[in-house]
């Protein structure tokens, strides 16, 4: 369940219209939280609860994704980039932070090379340097029609174990965000990321980075951590120990701290 009691809607310029939830101070430090492929704002539901009311926390649904508007086009990795600068626009945001888990911080990249102005820090959560080439699962995703069947989204947790106990009823709610997602947004939001050329080799980031990565990752090693945070002037990498892919899932608390942290020393 969101932490707010109200749930708001934005037009963005881009011709969505997207959901979006709030939580802390509205003059604190703004931190716009970028969620990965086939999930919702809600999967960080977690991290806001344990953040300080000094951090304002913005979580949008992206384009096809819970209760935004699921269009034909528009996956590309360059328009869901234009799509979050658009939401900082629409909230009246000049600048803030993002924090993008998993392929969302693929795309908080690509917003800080597209739009650098807007971004004030990176904190990137189990987010690849490069997602170019065809996934092992892509051909399951290829298959999948709609209704999109919640034991598929169930067993598809598997490409991603876990390594620290993650609440029922919040893997309930990820099964629901991937059932909700229409079976041509999971196809065209998976080959707009791995079609893309890597957001470090289009441009370059110029905004304080934090790179987090779970040290038992299986789909990004820790060379391609460092490899990230060598493409980005400055860039910090943090691991977490007996952690996997999922960091957003599995620790939130410590998340959280590291985030606040951050965000009170570069924004």
């Amino acid at each position: 369940m969101d932490r707010t009691d109200e749930v708001w809607t934005a037009d963005l310029a881009t011709g969505i219209t997207v959901s979006w939830v709030a939580s802390g101070d509205p003059t604190g430090v703004a931190v716009v939280l970028v969620h990965a492929w086939a999930e919702s704002r809600r999967a960080f539901d977690r991290l806001r609860a344990a953040l300080p009311g000094s951090v304002h926390a913005l979580a949008l649904d992206q384009r096809g994704h819970g209760d935004a508007d699921r269009p034909a086009g528009g996956y590309s990795l360059a328009e869901a980039a234009a799509d979050v600068a658009a939401f900082l626009t629409a909230v009246g945001l000049t600048r803030a932070v993002l924090l993008g888990a998993s392929s969302g911080g693929y795309v908080a990249q690509q917003v800080a090379v597209d739009h650098p102005a807007r971004v004030s820090g990176l904190v990137l959560v189990g987010a690849p340097r490069s997602l170019q080439g065809r996934p092992s699962f892509a051909d399951e995703v290829d298959r999948l029609r709609d209704p999109v069947d919640p034991s598929w989204v169930r067993a598809s947790l598997a490409w991603f174990p876990l390594h620290q106990p993650v609440p029922d009823w919040y893997l309930a709610d990820r099964v629901a965000d991937g059932a909700r997602v229409p079976a041509h947004v999971w196809r065209a939001a998976l080959h707009g990321l791995c079609d893309a050329v890597p957001p470090t080799e289009s441009g370059r980031i110029t905004a304080p980075t934090l790179v987090i990565r779970g040290a038992e990752d299986p789909l990004l090693p820790a060379a391609e951590e460092e490899e990230l945070c060598a493409a980005v002037p400055g860039a910090r990498l943090l691991t977490y120990p007996d952690t996997g892919h999922l960091v957003l899932w599995e620790q939130p608390d410590r998340l959280a701290a590291d985030l606040t942290a951050f965000v009170h020393g570069s924004a």
